[in-house]
């Protein structure tokens, strides 16, 4: 690791401001997941990390590990005047196959597995709603996890808008292909 970068931990986004919801997804790797919804108007802020998993305070190290059981995540602040929940539900199964378990493409672990996790009653009846609705789509079960929100631990500081700091634009409304690890 280079001494200049800094690769501590962030402060956590836990709560949202007056006015501003938080909703929290999971879809395999949180790179491209925090990608296509910095993206989006009236997401005001992302944070990836973890959750989902065992208590206490957890590392990007741990997890890929396979012991704590958390899932790979992108923890959102957005304005409901602006986008509304349906939306970015719509925006979370668009990005990835729900279908596939504990993996998404080349990324196998329950880290990477496909997870919705609700702030209020609310949410978790549009999550489900929109989980049967989505099934008609698929001859196979989706997997997609619909529990609260738990203890979110923010991943390091060089996860955060990983793929913006690698050169992707994450202009609002910007429609260019996202690629991780390259392709």
């Amino acid at each position: 690791m280079s001494a200049d970068r800094d690769y501590s931990i962030p402060p956590v986004l836990q709560r949202s401001r007056d006015g501003t919801q938080l909703a929290t997804f999971g879809a395999g790797c949180f790179w491209s997941v925090e990608l296509v919804f910095q993206r989006k108007n009236g997401v005001l802020q992302t944070q990836v990390g973890f959750t989902g998993g065992r208590e206490g305070a957890t590392t990007y190290k741990e997890v890929c590990d396979g012991a704590t059981n958390h899932a790979e995540v992108v923890r959102l602040e957005y304005d409901p005047e602006v986008v509304s929940y349906s939306d970015l539900l719509t925006i979370f199964w668009n990005k990835h196959n729900p279908t596939q378990g504990s993996r998404q493409g080349g990324d196998v672990g329950t880290q990477y597995r496909s997870a919705i996790f609700y702030h209020s009653d609310e949410q978790q009846s549009l999550a489900e709603a929109s989980k049967a609705e989505r099934q008609k789509k698929y001859d196979v079960p989706i997997t997609t996890e619909i529990v609260p929100a738990g203890i979110f631990h923010a991943a390091e500081a060089y996860h955060q808008k990983y793929l913006e700091n690698g050169g992707q634009c994450a202009s609002k409304g910007c429609t260019d292909n996202i690629l991780c690890y390259g392709y």
